[in-house]
């Protein structure tokens, strides 16, 4: 299950002009395109997983460091790229731990059952909710309208990638942007986290279109600016 688990932290840009340390927790798709545009923007990586063997081969990819599930997490943001089953154990795992950092919500919460809806009532979002399980958290929206793949090229259909974000603290959406601009990602704000919902509800479109056929896993929907 945790292997697209997958969460990031970070912070300001230090004197030598690195990042904080970045842990992620998994190694799916999602984690590893994330990790990329970390290490990409000189942040320094620590991928954090269950299977250890699998952390230090995405670790030796991004040339960061690797560690097992549980352990602290360092920095500033943590991207939690992960199914949307597995935030009440991170939330059990972590809990206070993530009082005052960004914490940027990539999930989906799609109803895999039937595959034809959300699991969470249309007034709030996935987002919402874990902000509610982690109150002392700065929790963002972001990276759930991306297809791994996009995020790794960094283009959709000829298009730069977006990475869409929303949440309440604005100080808390800067960071997160800084991380991912640096990367060479572009970065749009749709604004409060009441947006998520919609986010929430584009993503799970863009994966029923997908497993519809009728775009490739390796597109999406794009921002032109």
């Amino acid at each position: 299950m945790f292997d697209h688990l997958v969460a990031i932290t970070t912070s300001n840009v230090l004197e030598d002009g690195h990042m904080t340390d970045i842990s992620i927790i998994g190694t799916g798709n999602m984690g590893s395109a994330i990790a990329g545009i970390a290490a990409k923007g000189g942040a320094r990586v620590q991928i954090v997983a269950r299977d250890l063997a699998k952390a230090e081969e995405l670790a030796a990819q991004v040339g960061g460091t690797a560690a097992t599930f549980g352990d602290a997490l360092t920095g500033a943001v943590v991207v939690l790229a992960v199914p949307h089953a597995a935030l009440a154990d991170i939330v059990a795992t972590y809990g206070a731990q993530l009082d005052g950092k960004v914490v940027a919500d990539v999930t989906n919460p799609v109803d895999f059952a039937t595959f034809d809806g959300l699991t969470v009532p249309a007034d709030t979002s996935a987002a919402a909710q874990l902000q509610e399980s982690v109150p002392g958290a700065r929790v963002v929206k972001a990276f759930n309208t991306n297809f791994a793949a996009t995020l790794a090229t960094g283009e959709v259909g000829g298009v730069p990638s977006t990475v869409v974000i929303a949440g309440d603290d604005e100080a808390a959406k800067a960071l997160l942007t800084e991380v991912v601009s640096a990367g060479g990602v572009v970065v749009a704000d749709a604004g409060s986290l009441k947006r998520a919902r919609e986010l929430e509800a584009l993503g799970f479109l863009q994966m029923v279109l997908a497993v519809r056929e009728q775009i490739a896993w390796t597109g999406g929907f794009a921002v032109r600016r």
